[in-house]
């Protein structure tokens, strides 16, 4: 190994680490019915529906992924419709809260179409120096626009909704732990993030210090410990550039005991697995092959999308699986 003997291999490999993540891939979440979850976050929100396909673990129910136009890391919020599902429990050693980044001209507008459709919001608080709206989807999962003059992220509209207003794609998430110091390590020190704000018990920690990449950690060791089911977050994805970055990630992980998996074939990333200090369930999802590979830009989202081991179960899994509609002229 004639590179370890040179004097600045050690710098070297601190700078080629420090690279390997480079912000939020996706967020996914555990919902209930499939339809409303479509007119809620293609109608109300106005995402793109990226891509219809199946869990991968359970083929009878669908993985829907929403996003900007391009579905690029960082916009993809998706989710796990289980009809009948038990209604989950927010607490610590969950991510609780997914925010999405708006323009600060925007904010009345959201508030406004927040009302029109009955979506119950809390007025408009500060943090941060941030200005961002709480508000919740139909199966009660704890969303937040923020507005902010820093995203210069395009958004996506169906038409339903002006460019200007639309959303860019993920501000940042926020976690909540019994304490805060093993998930900050893990996300320093393996996960190449950095503190770059605090304030009381929240700590907001960055890959990349641009808006998106936001992982806010808050102690609130007097809470509840959440449970899964409907209305919950169920993993959060970080972005990696390619498959030789992931398996540096994953050689860092392994080394601190946190039972990582082998890498997986999503499709449209490949991806590792393992739970943080706090319980999370964290991915590590590369960029590449991306949500093209399957069908056009054009026409992302349009058809359904099965991964080869069930193509030959199309047939019987569009019989079980809803038809979806966007239906646009509803959430005009």
């Amino acid at each position: 190994m004639i590179l370890k003997k040179l004097p600045n291999f050690k710098k070297l490999k601190k700078i080629v680490m420090s690279n390997l993540i480079t912000g939020i891939h996706h967020v996914t979440a555990l919902a209930n019915d499939p339809q409303k979850n479509v007119d809620f976050y293609a109608g109300i929100l106005g995402l793109r529906l990226v891509k219809k396909t199946v869990n991968f673990d359970a083929p009878e129910v669908y993985h829907l992924y929403y996003g900007d136009e391009d579905g690029n890391p960082g916009s993809i919020m998706t989710f796990f419709p289980y009809s009948g599902i038990q209604q989950g429990r927010k607490g610590k050693g969950m991510l609780n809260v997914t925010s999405f980044s708006i323009s600060e001209q925007a904010l009345d507008y959201w508030l406004k179409r927040l009302e029109k459709f009955n979506i119950h919001y809390k007025k408009p608080q500060q943090r941060f120096e941030e200005t961002f709206i709480y508000f919740e989807d139909y199966d009660g999962l704890s969303l937040e626009f923020v507005a902010n003059s820093k995203d210069e992220r395009k958004g996506f509209t169906y038409g339903n909704i002006p460019l200007e207003k639309s959303i860019k794609g993920f501000y940042g998430v926020s976690i909540s732990e019994e304490g805060y110091e093993r998930t900050a390590g893990l996300l320093s020190t393996q996960l190449n993030h950095t503190l770059i704000s605090e304030n009381g018990n929240r700590f907001r920690y960055s890959a990349s210090g641009k808006v998106g990449d936001f992982v806010d950690i808050l102690c609130t060791p007097d809470a509840l410990r959440g449970l899964g089911g409907g209305g919950t977050v169920h993993h959060i994805a970080f972005n990696t550039k390619t498959d030789a970055d992931q398996l540096l990630v994953r050689e860092a992980i392994a080394k601190v005991n946190l039972n990582v998996t082998p890498v997986i074939d999503r499709q449209y990333f490949h991806s590792i697995y393992f739970r943080e200090p706090g319980g999370v369930l964290f991915e590590v999802a590369t960029v590449p092959p991306g949500f093209s590979v399957d069908e056009p830009k054009e026409h992302l989202g349009e058809s359904l999308k099965l991964p080869h081991q069930y193509e030959q179960y199309r047939a019987e899994l569009e019989k079980v699986l809803p038809k979806l509609v966007i239906d646009l002229k509803t959430f005009a």
